[in-house]
C-alpha cells in the first residue's frame, strides 16, 4: 500500500479477548492520548482526510518549511514530556501497550528530524506531488460531493503551489549538503511531473471531479465550479508541475548521484540504521537482516525445486522462471478489464473460506480498480483503506500498463496480500473497532501491517486458492521476493551491492522481468529499509503462532490466534509479542 505515518493510542478493554484486561480508569491519560491525536491531525490534515475526518479538507501545510519542522519538533517534545508524568508500571495492559506505542512513535519521529528528511522532499514513489494527482482525480480519498468539497480542493491547490517552491528550495539545500537522489530515480520523476502538467484538458487528470459532478449540484453550481477548476488547473497546477519537472531535469538531475545506497551519503550509515530500526520495529542490525535474507532465499529455493519437479519441468530454476514469465499460457489477458475480472474471480473463490480462519469480517466496502495511468509505470499494486461509515470503500489498485504482459500465475497471492484477508482485513477491522480510541483505529506500522499481509499469503491453500503447482509457485515467488529484499536492500545501502548487481541478484533468484526488477531495486533505493518490514514482520507472526501452538496444545485455535493478532492492532513487534503473551496466558486460564 501506500504512504507511511506511524500512529498510536490508548486501547480500552478488548471485549472479544478471552483474558481479562480491565477497563482503564486513568482519565487524564485518556485525555493525553486524545489531545495527542487532535494535535497530530492539525499538523497532518491529509491524515485526517484519509481517515474520513473532513474537518481539515481545505488545509495542506507546507511540510518542508522551517516553521513547520520547528512546530513538529515542539509537538514531539510536548508529548514526550507529558508521558514522563505517568508511572508505566502502574498501568494495566491496554494502557501500558498504548503508552509504549506512543513513546515509540514520538521518539522515532523526533529522531527522524535530525537527519533532515526535508532535503529529499519527493521521490518517484512518494511525494505530495503524486498524492495530489491521486486525490485530485476524484473518486478516491478527497471527497467531491458538495460545493464546499470542491472549494476545499481549490484551497489545497493554492497551498500546493507554495509547497512546490519550498520543495525546490529544499532540493537545493540537499545538493549543497551532498544529500541527493540517485540519477535513475530522478529520471523516473521527470515524466511523472510532465504527465501531471498535461495541458490538454481532456487528458489532464485534475479535471476528473468536474467531468463527474454529483447529481445533487445545480447547473449554475457546476458551471461556476468548472470555471474555477479550469482557472486553478491552468494557472496554478500546470505551471507548478511544469516548474518542478523543469527543475528536476535542468538543475537537479545534473547534481544527482551515480551511487545507489545511503552509505554514499554524509552520515548515511546512521541514517540507514535508523530506517532499519523503524521499519522493522526491532533492534536487528543490517548484517543480521542480510543473513536472515540469505537463509530464507535458500529455504524457499528448496521448496521451489519441489514445485518445479512436480510440474515436470526439466530445466534449472532460472529457466523455470523464464518459462513462467514468457510462456503465453501465463499471459492470458488482452484488456485491462480482463485483468480486473480475474481479480474479482479470485475474491469469489476466497470469500466462502474466510470463516475457517477468522471469526469476524470487515463491514467496510471493498472495490478492485485499475491504477491511474499517470502513476502506473512506477506504482506497485496497493491498497487504499476505506472508512467504517461506508462512504469510501477500501480499494485494491492494480497497475496495468500492458494487459498482454500481465502475469496470471502470481495474482492470487498478490490479492491475498493487498486485499483479502491482508490489508483490507487488517486495516478495516482495526478502524471499525469501537473499543479502540480513534487514533488507535488508524494505526499503521509497516512491520506489523506488511508482516500481516505477507503472513496472510501463506494461508492461500486454506482459502481455496493455490490449487495447481503454478499458482503455488506464484505464492513462493512472492515469498522469495520479500526474502530477496532483505539481501538487496541491505546490500544496496551498505555498499555490498550496486544497483546493477542488485538487479542481477533479483533476476537470478526469482521469476521476474528485468523491467520489474529494475523498478523494485529503484524503489528500495528511494525507500531505504521499508522493504525489510514485510519478511521480518511475517517471520515474527509465524514465530508467535508456533510458540503458542506448542505452549497451548489442544487449547490453541488458529482462528482465535488470527482474531487476537488483528484485534491487537498495529504494534511494534516487541510490543506485539508482549501483548500476545498476555493473550496466550488467558487461553491457558480458560
Amino acid at each position: 500500500m501506500k504512504k507511511l505515518v506511524f500512529y498510536l493510542s490508548l486501547c480500552f478493554a478488548l471485549a472479544s479477548f478471552t483474558f481479562k484486561q480491565g477497563f482503564s480508569q486513568n482519565e487524564s491519560l485518556h485525555k493525553l492520548f486524545s489531545d495527542y491525536y487532535e494535535d497530530r491531525l492539525k499538523l497532518n490534515p491529509s491524515e485526517a482526510t484519509s481517515s474520513g475526518d473532513n474537518r481539515y479538507n481545505d488545509q495542506l501545510p507546507n511540510t518542508g518549511s522551517a516553521q513547520y519542522i520547528r512546530e513538529l519538533g515542539q509537538f514531539y517534545d510536548k508529548y514526550l514530556a507529558a508521558l514522563k508524568k505517568y508511572n508505566r508500571g502502574t498501568l494495566n495492559l491496554t494502557d501500558r501497550t498504548s503508552f509504549d506505542l506512543l513513546e515509540y512513535v514520538l521518539k522515532t519521529g523526533k529522531e527522524a528530524l535530525t537527519f533532515h528528511p526535508e532535503y529529499i522532499p519527493a521521490t518517484q514513489f512518494r511525494s505530495l506531488a503524486l498524492t495530489m494527482g491521486t486525490w485530485g482525480a476524484g473518486g478516491n480519498i478527497q471527497p467531491f460531493k458538495t460545493v464546499n468539497d470542491y472549494n476545499d480542493w481549490l484551497k489545497r491547490i493554492d497551498a500546493f503551489t507554495i509547497w512546490v517552491d519550498t520543495a525546490i528550495a529544499n532540493f537545493n539545500k540537499g545538493i549543497a549538503a551532498g544529500v541527493v537522489l540517485p540519477r535513475p530515480m530522478v529520471m523516473k520523476m521527470i515524466p511523472q511531473m510532465e504527465r501531471l502538467a498535461e495541458t490538454d484538458s481532456s487528458k489532464n487528470i485534475f479535471y476528473g471531479p468536474v467531468r463527474n459532478f454529483p447529481k445533487e449540484l445545480t447547473i449554475d453550481q457546476k458551471q461556476q465550479l468548472l470555471s474555477n477548476y479550469h482557472t486553478a488547473i491552468t494557472s496554478k497546477l500546470v505551471p507548478s508541475y511544469t516548474k518542478l519537472a523543469s527543475y528536476l531535469k535542468n538543475t537537479y538531475l545534473p547534481n544527482a548521484r551515480s551511487t545507489s545506497g545511503y552509505n554514499a551519503l554524509p552520515n548515511g550509515a546512521a541514517m540507514y540504521a535508523y530506517f532499519v530500526r523503524t521499519n522493522t520495529t526491532t533492534n536487528k542490525t543490517p548484517e543480521e537482516i542480510y543473513q536472515i535474507g540469505l537463509r530464507e532465499v535458500d529455504k524457499i529455493h528448496a521448496e521451489m525445486e519441489k514445485v518445479k519437479k512436480e510440474t515436470g519441468f526439466k530445466g534449472s530454476l532460472p529457466e523455470f522462471y523464464t518459462y513462467l514469465t514468457k510462456d503465453p499460457k501465463f499471459l492470458p489477458f488482452k484488456t485491462a478489464e480482463e485483468v480486473l475480472e480475474a481479480y474479482r474471480a479470485i475474491q469469489r473463490r476466497i470469500d466462502p473460506n474466510l470463516n475457517k480462519l477468522f471469526s469476524v469480517s470487515p463491514k467496510t466496502p471493498f472495490e478492485i480498480r485499475q491504477t491511474e495511468a499517470f502513476r502506473a509505470a512506477s506504482a506497485a499494486a496497493q491498497y487504499f483503506p476505506g472508512t467504517p461509515d461506508g462512504k469510501r470503500p477500501g480499494i485494491f489498485y492494480a497497475p496495468i500498463i500492458d494487459a498482454t504482459t500481465y502475469p496470471y500465475f502470481s495474482m492470487e497471492d498478490l490479492f491475498i496480500h493487498e486485499a483479502i484477508p491482508g490489508h483490507h482485513y487488517q486495516l478495516s477491522l482495526q478502524s471499525e473497532d469501537t473499543t479502540l480510541p480513534v487514533f488507535r483505529r488508524n494505526t499503521f506500522l509497516t512491520a506489523f501491517g506488511e508482516g500481516w499481509a505477507l503472513y496472510a499469503e501463506t494461508l492461500g491453500k486454506e482459502l481455496g486458492v493455490y490449487t495447481d503447482p503454478y499458482q503455488y509457485m506464484g505464492s513462493l515467488q512472492n515469498q522469495i521476493h520479500r526474502a530477496i529484499r532483505l539481501v538487496v536492500d541491505v546490500g544496496l545501502h551498505t555498499g555490498k551491492m550496486t544497483r546493477e548487481e542488485a538487479i542481477k541478484y533479483m533476476l537470478g533468484n526469482e521469476p521476474i522481468t528485468e523491467q520489474s526488477a529494475t523498478a523494485e531495486i529503484e524503489r528500495y533505493m528511494s525507500l531505504p529499509g521499508q522493504a525489510l518490514s514485510y519478511k521480518i514482520g511475517q517471520l515474527k507472526i509465524e514465530e508467535l503462532r508456533d510458540k503458542y501452538k506448542k505452549q497451548l496444545g489442544t487449547k490453541f485455535s488458529l482462528k482465535t490466534f488470527h482474531d487476537a493478532v488483528l484485534k491487537a492492532g498495529s504494534l511494534p513487534l516487541s510490543v506485539l509479542e508482549g501483548y500476545m503473551d498476555e493473550w496466550a496466558a488467558g487461553q491457558v486460564a480458560n
